[in-house]
């Protein structure tokens, strides 16, 4: 388990066919509902990522699927002046994750018990770095989920401080102070402030 960002080489996937932004294609969706399969073929694959590294693989097979349901169902309530739809898109995705917060917490329990076993161990790097995996799985369990929603949808989303707002309909200086006090509590965990230094948060721009 690691908080790195999950994409290689940097590119604008709201603008990748033929330059057209999301919100552009969104709106086009209006009038011809089949348009808005270039907002899944744009975005799918992050948002399934992003909810199995929260929940496991069989639980994103169908969470992304109902998120992009979801989100066409909604795309007349779009703002078309947002060129960029993911927030949009890992707000719905978090808000799906929400309903299964019990199974978050038991999977990254379980992450953390398996790390611990020389079973768990054998499959990683070394136990160092098992162990590792393990306090990190056994920290996010801990936090409490308003935390970890600011935290994984900055790491793991790759949203900038005023994306996570917009995503989780919170104020910027909301997602600064519960992003702070998450990495102070997973710095306390793992044991020193070089804990998450390599993480994603830690090298965003602040736009708020």
């Amino acid at each position: 388990m690691t908080l790195l960002p999950a994409r290689g080489a940097a590119f604008d996937p709201a603008t990748d066919a033929g330059g057209a932004s999301d919100g552009s294609v969104i709106e086009r969706s209006w009038e011809t509902p089949d348009a808005f399969a270039v907002i899944f073929d744009r975005h799918a694959d992050d948002i399934h990522r992003y909810i199995a590294r929260r929940l496991g693989t069989d639980t994103a097979d169908d969470l992304m699927a109902e998120t992009f349901v979801i989100a066409f169902q909604r795309r007349r309530r779009y703002d078309v002046s947002h060129p960029h739809a993911r927030p949009w898109l890992y707000g719905i995705a978090t808000n799906l994750i929400g309903r299964h917060r019990r199974d978050e917490g038991r999977r990254l329990r379980a992450l953390s018990r398996m790390a611990s076993l020389p079973e768990g161990r054998e499959e990683q790097a070394g136990p160092e770095d098992a162990e590792a995996h393990g306090t990190l799985a056994g920290a996010l369990a801990e936090l409490p989920a308003r935390y970890r929603d600011v935290l994984l949808v900055v790491a793991w989303g790759e949203l900038d401080y005023a994306e996570a707002a917009q995503a989780l309909g919170l104020p910027v200086g909301t997602v600064r102070s519960r992003l702070h006090r998450a990495r102070t509590r997973l710095r306390r965990a793992l044991g020193g402030p070089e804990a998450t230094t390599s993480t994603a948060p830690e090298k965003r721009t602040d736009h708020g």
